[in-house]
């Protein structure tokens, strides 16, 4: 018997097979690579949030998984994923270098945010007001981890590439078989692909569509981030990965015109040397409207369980919800409860 079959392997997905793995368990995890939004994410992990100079949610805890989690993983899959970067965030006028004077004065955010005007000028930005820099911060190279880590599961027979067939579910006492599986818990990890479970179908998952390029900008010499409209994250070579956009409504993968459009103008409004376009990615983000991961397990069915919604930020949430997830199941640890799925769920609400 299996402990955990996993469905999806984005950054989710991962995230559970890692933490079941290095508590000892079995896993299979199955993915149809229908969902994309992992692959093309920024990857950036940030514990603030820049247009309020406020705190990310549990910030601090969830760089503390964060500090052991990518290690181990890079270590598994003897290859590179997680870059420490400082992230600047360009100040266009004195009243926000004063907003993030106050901002850095605060308990929750003084270990992330600098005291210093950074004045150094790089080439083709114009920042007459100077950047704040944000500590703690960098990025995960996620198409990378999602490829190499995908290998390593197959390489152990670990991973079936193949859509899961819901009505191939048969629940046994102590148990589910699926097909000629028999395992102890399912856990769901499918991203905006969740729309198409029966179980769990019902939660309030929105999507946020995101498009974003990867530039060539050769007179644009930038070794750090800068973060204002848009993120331009220098990938070496002259490459650079620009993003993102912001879309409630339309919620295809595909690459758009008016996507394409928006990116060009909020680029041209930082950078003032030419640029071309090498690629155009798009996605759909698992988002939910208050902001929250959906973990939990299932009303009815006490041995399936879902791990979703970590919109913008899997980066970060990915390790910590995974592990609430684990020491949930394993250990009867209570969720906090604004990211258990109860919270959505009228029937078991009290």
């Amino acid at each position: 018997m299996i402990d955990y079959l996993i469905v999806g392997s984005g950054l989710a997905g991962i995230s559970f097979s890692e933490v079941a793995l290095q508590n000892g368990k079995s896993i299979l995890v199955l993915d149809n690579d229908s969902q994309n939004s992992s692959k093309i994410a920024g990857g950036l992990y940030n514990p603030v949030i820049l247009k309020r100079f406020s705190e990310v949610w549990k910030a601090k805890e969830q760089l503390d998984v964060m500090a052991d989690f990518y290690p181990a993983i890079e270590k598994k899959i003897n290859c590179k994923v997680d870059f420490k970067s400082p992230i600047l965030r360009k100040f266009f006028s004195v009243e926000e270098q004063n907003n993030w004077f106050a901002a850095s004065d605060k308990i929750a955010l003084a270990p992330f945010l600098s005291s210093q005007i950074i004045s150094k000028k790089y080439p083709s930005i114009d920042s007459p007001f100077g950047y704040g820099e944000v500590l703690q911060t960098g990025y995960v190279d996620t198409a990378l981890l999602l490829n190499k880590y995908r290998e390593y599961l197959k390489k152990i027979n670990l991973f079936q590439g193949e859509s899961f067939d819901y009505e191939a579910l048969q629940f046994e006492a102590n148990a589910i078989r699926y097909k000629d599986v028999q395992v102890k818990h399912i856990v769901f990890a499918e991203g905006f692909g969740m729309h198409a479970n029966p179980y769990f179908q019902d939660l309030p998952l929105d999507g946020t569509k995101g498009e974003l390029f990867i530039i060539k900008a050769p007179e644009l010499d930038l070794d750090v981030i800068v973060n204002t409209s848009v993120f331009i994250l220098p990938l070496g070579n002259d490459l650079f990965k620009v993003g993102a956009t912001y879309n409630w409504k339309d919620k295809t993968d595909l690459p758009t015109e008016e996507g394409k459009a928006e990116l060009v103008d909020r680029i041209k409004e930082i950078i003032n040397c030419d640029f071309e376009i090498i690629s155009h990615f798009a996605g759909v983000r698992p988002t939910v409207k208050d902001r929250r991961p959906l973990v939990g397990t299932h009303h009815e069915h006490l041995n399936i369980h879902i791990l979703n919604g970590l919109g913008t930020r899997g980066v970060m949430l990915g390790p910590a919800m995974a592990k609430a997830l684990f020491d949930y199941i394993e250990f009867q640890i209570p969720l906090d409860p604004v990211i258990d799925i109860k919270r959505c769920n009228k029937k078991v609400r009290k």
